[in-house]
């Protein structure tokens, strides 16, 4: 092969990578939140992860970027094992669609949708046209791609011999699409080729499919990759995407005549009998797999264990991985950090009410230093969801999604305002136990109780996106905490004028009300993100 005859055809994956990614992206873009929402759907039974999987796969054009993403669940504790295996299946079947496409005679049509994708973007007004010209690009350049590896591929006719091979040991074929698919990092792009070469009567189908079959066991190496630096669930989901395909592959070569002949059958067209072949792989292993979902998970679990410190800390969710693949993903990931940060914040409350309420002088130092650590993994979780948040609006998202991204990040920053208020309630922990009345330590924790409340309905608000949960923030809680604020400190100014309460420490009782107060207005600032999101879902 010379040198130009080499550059053609890596030419023509090029192209056919860049037209997928264009693709990808513009599909994201005019998903926006619904693509969001959709990953958000991720933990439920195996069978919706198969139709979930199905419909990222899609949108993402890579069943390597869901596989990942699931890996990356799983890692965080959003997705168990069988629920990652379903996602996993659906992936499979999702990668298929884009054979179908390829598989279509319309290189013809390559260079008019490449024109109208151009003119479309030059005169777009509307985003929503924007990306739908890049999308339109993308599809153009696909075809082009393919165009370009078919024109090339004739070339290599000089090398029959080679390609014989391929026809007389299916696990030759095998063997060299696992390879061509890990070098490429695209099972699109092998199949592409795959096709480009078949269609130029280089290869038969018997030389095709089992390179069809190398492909899909190819495209698991990447979870693997990934898996590798993270923690045992994740490398579990890993080792099922293997097995999946693996176990799959053994069986179709073993039924090797039977696949041929239902192959043949489904199309005259060599191009469009790979598709298939493609096609009837995934949905088939899945059809068999599925009832064995369980046993599955059950024999991954007894491969790879579970260890009791198998759990991440501080930042749980915040895989960078992410961001590369799905930036609604990304998206979804601040949110679960955030709401990390949530919980995290109610463990300060109920280590407050622990101080203020059953207090115990030998135990506040130790009390003081949990609250310490607490605060500190605030504090870096509020920088980890600022940094990640920038790098994904580096990456470029929709205006839904990026409003969406802000309102996490302004929460993040609230929650954090939270944990330096709740900080000095603590710092005046002596003073409620020594030197104010019972009637005042009874209306702190009347107020403490209502601003608790808040807090934690504000983060129920965001997490299940309800606006009437919001509201009862922003409409009730936020002004029974102000009249509260209002009352007890009159109160209290009156009982310091009766000498009730010590005159010197005794008004630090109004400061943990102010603070009380601040707290409320933060969870009042929270629920309103809530209502900002629902507003751009409408």
């Amino acid at each position: 092969m010379d040198i130009k005859t080499f550059f053609n055809i890596a030419g023509g994956v090029a192209l056919f990578l860049y037209g997928i990614k264009l693709m990808s992206e513009a599909l994201q873009f005019i998903a926006g939140d619904k693509m969001r929402q959709l990953i958000g759907t991720l933990t439920k039974t195996p069978l919706r992860g198969i139709f979930v999987g199905i419909l990222v796969t899609v949108l993402i054009q890579s069943s390597t970027g869901t596989t990942v993403m699931t890996v990356s669940f799983v890692n965080t504790g959003l997705l168990n094992l069988t629920q990652a295996i379903g996602i996993i299946m659906g992936a499979n079947i999702g990668t298929t669609v884009t054979a179908q496409i390829i598989a279509f005679k319309i290189e013809a049509f390559a260079l008019p949708l490449i024109f109208i994708g151009v003119f479309m973007s030059i005169f777009a007004k509307k985003k929503q046209i924007s990306y739908l010209s890049s999308g339109i690009v993308g599809l153009g350049l696909l075809f082009m791609g393919m165009q370009t590896m078919e024109s090339a591929t004739h070339i290599i006719s000089q090398h029959r011999d080679m390609l014989l091979i391929l026809s007389r040991n299916p696990l030759t074929g095998v063997l060299a699409g696992m390879i061509l698919t890990i070098l490429i990092q695209s099972s699109a792009a092998t199949i592409g080729l795959t096709m480009a070469v078949a269609s130029q009567g280089l290869i038969g189908l018997d030389a095709a499919v089992p390179i069809i079959l190398g492909d899909n066991l190819g495209t698991t190496l990447t979870a693997v990759v990934v898996a590798m630096g993270a923690t045992r669930p994740a490398k579990q989901a890993a080792a099922a995407h293997v097995l999946f395909n693996l176990i799959g592959t053994v069986i179709f070569l073993l039924a090797f005549p039977v696949y041929r002949e239902i192959i043949l059958w489904s199309s005259p067209d060599i191009g469009r009998q790979i598709a298939n072949a493609h096609t009837i792989f995934n949905v088939l292993n899945t059809v068999i797999f599925f009832p064995f979902v369980s046993l599955l998970a059950k024999l991954i679990s007894t491969i790879i264990p579970l260890r009791p410190e198998d759990r991440p800390e501080d930042v749980m969710y915040l895989d960078p991985k992410l961001i590369n693949i799905s930036s609604a993903s990304a998206v979804e990931a601040v949110k679960d950090e955030l709401l990390h940060m949530g919980r995290i914040i109610h463990k300060m409350f109920d280590l407050i009410r622990e101080t203020f309420f059953e207090f115990d002088e030998a135990k506040l130092e130790e009390r003081r230093k949990k609250f310490d650590s607490l605060e500190d993994s605030v504090n870096k979780l509020t920088r980890a969801i600022s940094e990640y948040s920038s790098e994904i609006w580096q990456r470029g998202v929709s205006d839904e999604v990026s409003t969406v991204l802000g309102c996490y990040v302004n929460a993040s920053l609230d929650l954090e305002r939270i944990g330096d208020r709740v900080e000095n309630l603590i710092e005046r922990a002596d003073v409620m136990n020594h030197y104010l009345s019972d009637e005042a330590v009874e209306e702190f924790r009347d107020m403490y109780e209502t601003t608790g409340l808040a807090v934690d309905t504000a983060m129920a608000s965001i997490e299940h996106e309800n606006s009437e949960q919001a509201h009862h923030v922003i409409y009730d809680l936020e002004k029974r905490i102000d009249s509260q604020e209002r009352t007890y400190r009159k109160k209290h100014i009156d009982r310091l004028n009766r000498g009730e309460c010590d005159p010197e420490k005794g008004v630090n009782f109004i400061t943990l009300l102010s603070n009380l107060e601040r707290i409320g207005d933060h969870s009042n600032n929270i629920a309103g993100y809530t209502l900002d999101i629902l507003a751009m879902s409408k």
